[in-house]
């Protein structure tokens, strides 16, 4: 497995979950086999761009969020895109909880 196919499996994984939506049902919108949906989510097979423009449209989202922030390097202190990452493992209220948070200590140290 490559470390790229296991990023984008991720988020479409992600994303699909975000979108409430079964493998079956993502497979079918991207005119894809469930098996194959299933595979790129465990990072198991590598993707054509094909496909995961179908992938994108089907969860309506841009391609380039699928793809964007790939190819930072192996850099063990590349803490935003740690950072990135994690936060799009979560929902979209999550995220916004962890931000308000952040945001929080950011003032909270300012004083």
């Amino acid at each position: 497995m490559s470390e790229l196919s296991v990023i984008i499996g991720q988020r479409i994984r992600n994303y699909r979950i975000q979108n409430n939506l079964s493998q079956e049902k993502l497979a079918e919108l991207a005119s894809c086999h469930p098996t194959y949906i299933g595979q790129l989510e465990r990072g198991e097979k590598n993707a054509t761009i094909e496909s995961i423009a179908r992938i994108s449209s089907a969860l309506d989202i841009p391609l380039s969020r699928l793809l964007e922030k790939l190819g930072g390097g192996n850099e063990p202190d590349n803490i935003p895109l740690k950072c990135y990452e994690f936060l799009s493992t979560k929902t979209k209220p999550e995220q916004e909880q962890l931000y308000n948070i952040l945001l929080e200590i950011d003032c909270y140290k300012n004083k």
